[in-house]
């Protein structure tokens, strides 16, 4: 079905530079309001803050890897795809500064909800042009939901 499987190195770290930057520059901008998580009313199944870190640096790799391959596909809807694909970032680099900096939980449960959406049509979009894309993004919306029941939790508890 593909004619090669070679990957372009310089357009793959373009993707991960991209991706991996826009979670880093947000980490970076809410290190010290994180802090908070420790001290704030969680539900049950609320991980450690340890956690955190761990499975969002995994979820940006596999945008990246998938945002990549829609890139290289020869999908004529790419550019939608890679559009909301950029939505959805733009999205999940702002949640954590209105949850954590803000403590804005009920704004940051309204956002997160729009980047749950915005996910769900990139999937969609990325199935169309590349199906490993699109199943890469599973994790990512299964782990927003779970974040969306701790938001939840956390606007009402708190």
């Amino acid at each position: 079905m593909y004619a090669t499987c070679r990957i372009k190195w310089k357009t793959m770290l373009l993707s991960l530079l991209i991706s991996l930057g826009t979670g880093g520059l947000s980490a970076l901008l809410t290190a010290q309001a994180m802090r908070q998580y420790g001290s704030i009313r969680r539900p049950p199944l609320a991980p450690p803050a340890s956690v955190f870190p761990i499975v969002w640096t995994i979820l940006f790799i596999l945008m990246a890897v998938s945002a990549y391959l829609v890139y290289e596909s020869g999908c004529a809807g790419k550019n939608d795809a890679l559009t909301i694909y950029g939505v959805q970032l733009a999205l999940n680099f702002f949640w954590p500064l209105i949850f954590f900096n803000c403590r804005a939980y009920f704004y940051a449960l309204i956002l997160l909800i729009l980047l749950w959406i915005a996910v769900l049509t990139m999937i969609i979009l990325f199935w169309r042009c590349r199906r490993a894309a699109a199943l890469l993004q599973i994790p990512y919306i299964v782990w927003l939901t779970f974040a969306a029941y701790l938001n939840y939790c956390i606007w009402v508890l708190n």
